[in-house]
């Protein structure tokens, strides 16, 4: 191609030097020839004759745009700042030029008013816990309004979602509260099992003659091993009853 060039005149070395056009591995290109759409330019070196033909290169690349905060009320009348990211791509080069004017600014607008939209469906709850399946359903939205521009939205995925300082007081005394809630709960449930458990303990003891005197001796045993405790010995009824037989 340079032997070339330099075996020519150089007017028309120039000439041919002015319509050359590169087309990079990761684009393509939209050709036009007297304003009418005349093809797709490979990746190269291709060639575009001045003045009668023009060419628009469109990057093929996976694109990632921040979605900037959102202000929307949520169903139950709460307001949120939503922010998200989106992924997308261009799979139809003609449609892209064609189609839509300023590609990356629709596909932005389209996802801000999309996910306002789906934030006003739902309630700060399914909001904040089910993340997930608002990202999923606010990508096939857009996905879907997008196929008629030649674009692809493989991916929504929302970042943050900011609440007034207020509601995240409220969320606080709330969670707080229903944690206190479970502790008692908890508690009890094991004062049940306890209560359960010592019913069962007192029918054993009372079922075997001579077992409440072992095991009150027991208790004083465990209680006199430290010398700085002072024991309060609490006769049970039966050794009453016992002293009781033995007057008789």
């Amino acid at each position: 191609m340079i032997e070339l060039l330099f075996g020519l005149s150089p007017f028309i070395a120039i000439g041919l030097l002015a319509s050359l056009r590169q087309v990079n591995q990761y684009q393509r290109g939209v050709r036009f020839t007297m304003g009418k759409f005349s093809g797709l330019a490979e990746p190269g070196w291709r060639l575009v004759i001045p003045v009668f033909q023009s060419m628009t290169k469109v990057d093929l690349r996976l694109k990632a745009v921040d979605v900037p905060s959102q202000d929307a009320i949520t169903k139950d009348n709460i307001s949120a700042k939503i922010n998200a990211v989106i992924y997308y791509k261009v799979t139809d080069v003609k449609k892209a030029v064609l189609e839509i004017q300023s590609l990356d600014y629709a596909v932005l607008q389209l996802a801000m008013t999309t996910m306002r939209n789906i934030a006003g469906e739902v309630t700060l709850d399914e909001l904040l816990s089910q993340r997930m399946i608002i990202s999923a359903k606010i990508e096939e939205l857009v996905d879907e309004a997008t196929k008629d521009w030649g674009v692809e939205v493989t991916t929504v995925e929302l970042k943050d979602i900011n609440l007034p300082a207020d509601m995240v007081r409220t969320i606080g005394k709330q969670a707080e509260a229903e944690r206190e809630r479970r502790a008692v709960i908890i508690n009890s449930e094991g004062e049940v099992a306890a209560a359960a458990n010592l019913a069962k303990a007192a029918e054993m003891l009372s079922a075997s003659p001579g077992a409440l005197h072992l095991r009150t001796l027991n208790s004083i045993n465990d209680i006199s091993s430290d010398a700085s405790n002072t024991v309060v010995f609490a006769v049970p009824l039966e050794i009453l009853k016992a002293f009781e037989g033995m007057k008789k």
